[in-house]
């Protein structure tokens, strides 16, 4: 761990030492990426300087307890300082170990967040829209921008499936524990007997790709042109402005209808394909590395059962923390910090824990 710490150390001071380099003045791009990498190992190097500060402090009060000519009033407050030196140094080691934690390329992106009814029928469908609501509603808390990509309804009013957009700072790293299956238990509206139902929706939450991240050949892309629909299936756009792309490699199909304008469908629908195709990639890497190791610990994968919402109970449960909240209503207006918090701390944990060795 120390050597990893003396190594960023040395890598900062080159860094510093380059921006003052007058040749740099005439490459801003240059410049832009050594200051932003620069600015990343900035917070380690500030704790790690604590750190070497504590460990100087823990020095000296040691020296002053093994000194014979010391007096006993200074060895007193020595030994009070060596205590609370101690405890802090614990502290911030732990918080070092974190910071030296491998960072998810894509925790600063924005983020595509697709709701699908699954399993359930009607009651699926309306759930869907709770959570719709309730992810804007988090997403308006954080002061996040969110726009509508495309939507599908059920003759109940419920949505089938739901794509949104959201911007902002770090989005994916706060959302991307939401993938997977979400389960309500509830009574529904319609049933007479008031006999409780369970149905399940499935969340995915895909790091918005750049043109960049994934170029699209127009030879391998399929482009149509069809009416949008609304509620029940009726045809409610005879001018064909929704789209449907086809990305003909993988089969992979992206629609979008919301737009009133058929470019702004195309430009949505590609959007949207990028990310799916970069989260496809960094899905079978992930996989493959699992393989590799023999172990996969948390692995999110979205056919996992990760939530549980309980009307009847007001209780709401992630299996993966074994955590459960009776607050159902709170967290359904968008109050999902405390969920999501934890599961950044579980999985940090997770990730400690495989690097144990490292740390010796």
């Amino acid at each position: 761990m120390f050597q990893e710490l003396e190594d960023i150390k040395e890598k900062y001071h080159k860094l510093t030492q380059s921006l003052s380099d007058p040749a740099l003045v005439s490459n801003p791009i240059k410049v832009k990426k050594i200051s932003k990498e620069r600015a990343e190992l900035e917070p380690i190097i500030k704790k790690y300087g604590i750190y070497q500060k504590i460990q100087k402090d823990i020095k000296d009060s040691i020296e002053i307890l093994a000194d014979p000519e010391a007096d006993q009033e200074l060895k007193n407050l020595a030994g009070e300082e060596l205590k609370e030196m101690q405890q802090q140094e614990k502290k911030v080691k732990e918080e070092l170990r974190i910071l030296l934690l491998p960072k998810d390329p894509n925790d600063k992106k924005d983020v595509f967040l697709e709701i699908r009814a699954g399993a359930g029928g009607d009651e699926a469908s309306l759930f869907a829209q709770d959570l719709f609501r309730m992810y804007s509603k988090f997403a308006e808390k954080k002061g996040w921008k969110l726009e509508v990509m495309n939507t599908s309804f059920s003759p109940v009013g419920g949505a089938k499936e739901i794509i949104i957009n959201i911007r902002g700072e770090k989005v994916y790293s706060q959302l991307k524990y939401e993938s997977g299956v979400h389960r309500v238990q509830r009574v529904p509206q319609t049933e007479a007997s008031g006999r409780i139902h369970t149905s399940t929706v499935t969340v995915a939450v895909l790091p918005e790709a750049d043109e960049v991240d994934v170029q699209l050949d127009p030879k391998d892309l399929k482009i149509e042109a069809f009416g949008a629909s609304g509620p029940g299936g009726q045809n409610v756009n005879r001018n064909y402005t929704a789209i449907r792309v086809t990305y003909k490699p993988t089969g992979t199909v992206v629609s979008c209808q919301d737009e009133k304008s058929q470019h702004r469908n195309k430009e949505k629908a590609l959007r949207i394909l990028r990310s799916r195709l970069m989260d496809k990639a960094q899905r079978e890497q992930q996989e493959q590395i699992a393989q590799n190791r023999k172990s996969q610990v948390g692995t999110g994968e979205r056919s996992e059962k990760i939530r549980t919402y309980n009307f009847s109970q007001s209780r709401v449960t992630d299996h993966r923390l074994n955590l459960t909240l009776h607050k159902l209503e709170r967290i359904l207006d968008g109050e999902l910090d405390e969920i999501t918090e934890a599961l950044t701390a579980f999985f940090e944990a997770q990730m400690m824990a495989n690097r144990t060795e490292s740390f010796a």
